[in-house]
């Protein structure tokens, strides 16, 4: 079986408990305007062109973004960082993207992982068939859940989609005890405000089991350079990064309504 993915991160230690290697997939059914992976929201590999200089002259060439992988490929990748992962509690994360867009290679990436003792966590926006999330569930140790903006109006108008099924799946994550954590990106004029934030703590507060903690995701730049290659507009491309200090009073909020909260991933 082969997947798509556009990056493999080693040792990475804000995805998940412990050291881990985050596998990132190709494709993604929401078109975040802030999105800091814009090269992951075409299930394809494309070609895009990079530019080199030297001395005042420009050389161009293709450079493909994304590659198909085979399952026994990914898996020792995977497998050969297996004694960090051992020594720190860590495993594997797969991302995107969205890795449901992938459900049947992320299945078969799961079953592997599980199988050979290695934890396995899934971050994604939970848009996705819910059969899909609860067959996923069976293989994995956490989910960490992109929660974007809870405004139904809003969301769609910044990410091309409701919510609502994004919502439905949380709630039976939650009813159902599947371990999950709440992620969400702190964006100006979207979803850092008062409103927003009560919003979420009213319906993380409803659910029958809450999540194992909250991560606010400072909105950064640093993936502006991306949409030009891509031929993609970036509509925040003039927004500044939010500094981590910023968002003290939102964290306070959350922690007073019960909360274990950390900014960053």
């Amino acid at each position: 079986m082969n997947g798509t993915i556009f990056d493999i991160k080693k040792f990475a230690v804000h995805d998940g408990p412990g050291i881990r290697t985050t596998v990132f997939f190709k494709g993604c059914p929401l078109r975040c305007a802030w999105c800091h992976n814009p090269e992951g929201i075409s299930p394809e590999v494309v070609q895009v062109v990079k530019t080199h200089k030297v001395g005042c002259r420009s050389f161009y060439h293709l450079e493909p973004v994304g590659r198909i992988i085979a399952a026994e490929t990914l898996i020792q990748e995977i497998l050969s960082d297996k004694v960090f992962m051992e020594e720190s509690d860590g495993g594997v994360t797969f991302s995107g993207g969205e890795p449901f867009m992938q459900y049947r290679f992320l299945l078969e990436m799961l079953r592997r992982c599980r199988n050979m003792g290695i934890h396995t966590v899934v971050d994604t926006t939970v848009y996705t068939p819910t059969e899909y999330l609860l067959k996923a569930a069976e293989w994995t140790n956490l989910f960490l859940v992109d929660l974007k903006v809870m405004d139904e109006a809003l969301h769609l108008k910044y990410t091309g989609v409701s919510n609502q099924k994004i919502l439905h799946n949380l709630k039976v994550l939650s009813k159902r005890g599947i371990p999950f954590r709440i992620r969400i990106p702190v964006i100006p004029g979207v979803s850092f405000n008062r409103a927003n934030t009560e919003a979420v703590i009213r319906f993380l507060k409803h659910l029958p089991v809450s999540p194992h903690g909250i991560d606010l995701l400072p909105y950064h730049n640093t993936g502006n350079h991306k949409f030009q290659p891509l031929g993609m507009k970036n509509a925040f491309q003039n927004m500044a990064s939010l500094n981590t200090d910023e968002l003290e009073d939102m964290k306070r909020q959350m922690e007073s309504a019960g909360f274990e909260v950390h900014i960053g991933g």
